[in-house]
Order: C-alpha cells, then structure tokens, then sequence
C-alpha cells in the first residue's frame, strides 16, 4: 500500500488513534508488535502469558518485499511496545510508526547488535538471540512494570535454552571437517552464523544482503566457476524463495541442493522452522547433511 492512499489512512488514523492510553496502562495485558517472525518468537518467549504479541509478518514471508497493509498500521497505533528487527529487513515499518499516531516505545533490535558492517541478519548467531530477549524484556518492563519479575523469570528460562542452542550447534558441526564447511545460499543471510561456527561463505546466488536482488547471468557464471574451484558439495537454497537458479547451478556444478534453510523467515506451525530454536537446529541439521554427504547427523 503505497501513495495517497496509504497517507489518506495515515491521517483518518492519528485522529482516531488520539487519547488511545494503551493496555498496559489501562491494567490489562501489553500489546507488543513485533515486525519480523524471529523477533515475534523471542517475544513471546519472554512475554509469556502476561503480554500479548502482534506478529505483522507471516510465516515464511520474505520481510525485504513485504508492504504495509491497513491492519498492520492499526497495530502499531494501538501497541504499548512496537519491536524492529533493524536494518533493511523491517524498514519498511518506518511510515506506520510516523504516520499513525503512536506514542509507544520503538525499540530497534539491532542497536544493541555487535554488526557487522550493514548486515541485518543478526539473529543467525543465538549470542545475538540473548542480547534481543534482554532488551526486549526491558522494553516490556518500561511500559508494563508490576510484571517486571514474570518477564526476568523468562528470559532467564530462555537465556539457558540458548546458551544450550549454541552449544549444540557447535557440537554438530564439529563433526564436519573445516575443509568441508563451504556454504552456497541464496543471499547473504547467514553471515553470522557462519562467523560463529567456523564455516567459510563460498558465495550466494543472489550477491546480496537483500533477497530482492537478482543475479545476473555474469554472476551465475562466476559463482559456478567458484564451486567447481572449491569443491562445494551442496548449495542451500531458502525456504521463502523458489529454488529454481539453486537448482539448475547444482545441475551445471554436479553439487547437490541440500535442504531448504530459514533465512529471513520462521515457518509455519508444524514445521521444523516454526520458533527461532527450531530454525536453527534444522539449519544445522540441513548443513550438517549436505557438507558430509550424509556421512554425519545432527542431533540436539
């Protein structure tokens, strides 16, 4: 939703949204919208029964070609607490938080991130898990204090599962020789994990932080020319993106396409990908696969 249109509503929505206290403090349960499906999970995890979150992305939708719909805008109008993931991921979140009306914190995830240079995908490392749940936590006990033991009780629950999370992965992929942790995605979304576990980002299909890019034959051409030089057993494509260029590069490398990783995005429920823990173990799972051949196996 873009133009007048969306402005028109804007507007009609800052008169609406005038006078709005919150729920907080009106004594019932904080509203909490979240952008992106990761920063919903941690959320609710810290949240638990004594806040209700607002996810605005779906499962397995790709947050860089997201667009503002109505609905979205009238959450954020009517949240105690507005949570960004930060980056080119969510900025889109920018003219909802401008235009309706809102006086609730904005809290912007990735501030409190140790970046690296402009990549958004801070969350594929659970270090940066821990730091988000911390600050979410002290976001949701500036606008809902007397639940300010509950939400501590949390995070430290979920702090351990992570601290647990990382210590699994590592495990996993210990069992894969350094000479074969060579990782082909679609984009540029799992720098940090790579970073964490040891493992050497051979290139992506996409040459880009963004998913919204589209590689060029000059690139496709060199990015195989690349694998065959490296020996790349598997190229992983993304569960939100049709894996068609994957596909057809494993076909001219003799690679495999190993399983579909989540990137930008949680699944479903029911799936594998469905909370933050969940995507990392199957990303881990998948990695572990397609790097061995199927010789190793992940468990947690």
């Amino acid at each position: 939703m873009r133009g007048p249109t969306l402005l028109a509503f804007l507007a009609l929505l800052v008169v609406a949204g005038c006078g709005d206290d919150g729920a907080a403090s009106s004594g019932g349960r904080a509203v909490v919208v979240a952008t992106t499906t990761q920063v919903a999970d941690l959320a609710r995890d810290v949240a638990g029964d004594d806040a209700r979150v607002v996810q605005l992305l779906a499962p397995n939708a790709d947050p860089h070609e997201y667009e503002l719909r109505p609905h979205d805008i009238t959450a954020v109008a009517d949240a105690d607490l507005v949570l960004r993931s930060g980056g080119d991921v969510d900025e889109w979140l920018g003219e909802a938080i401008e235009g309706s009306g809102t006086d609730a914190p904005v809290l912007t995830l990735s501030d409190a991130m140790p970046l690296e240079g402009d990549d958004p995908h801070w969350w594929q490392d659970p270090r940066n898990a821990e730091i988000a749940v911390a600050e979410i936590a002290r976001g949701l006990e500036r606008v809902d204090p007397a639940r300010t033991p509950a939400y501590d009780r949390n995070v430290a629950a979920y702090e351990a599962k992570l601290r647990a999370l990382d210590r699994g992965v590592a495990r996993c992929i210990e069992q894969v020789p350094p000479s074969r942790r060579k990782l082909v995605t679609t984009h540029g979304a799992l720098g940090y994990y790579a970073r964490r576990y040891g493992i050497e980002v051979i290139g992506t299909v996409i040459p880009s932080l963004s998913s919204e890019g589209q590689p060029s034959a000059g690139d496709t051409a060199q990015l195989i020319d690349t694998i065959r030089a490296a020996g790349v057993k598997a190229i992983f494509a993304e569960s939100s993106l049709n894996p068609k260029v994957e596909e057809a590069i494993a076909n001219e490398t003799g690679a495999k396409v190993g399983a579909a990783l989540w990137a930008d995005t949680l699944g479903p429920p029911g799936s594998d990908g469905a909370t933050y823990i969940g995507s990392i173990e199957s990303n881990t799972k998948a990695l572990v696969d397609g790097f061995t051949g199927g010789t190793a196996r992940c468990a947690f």
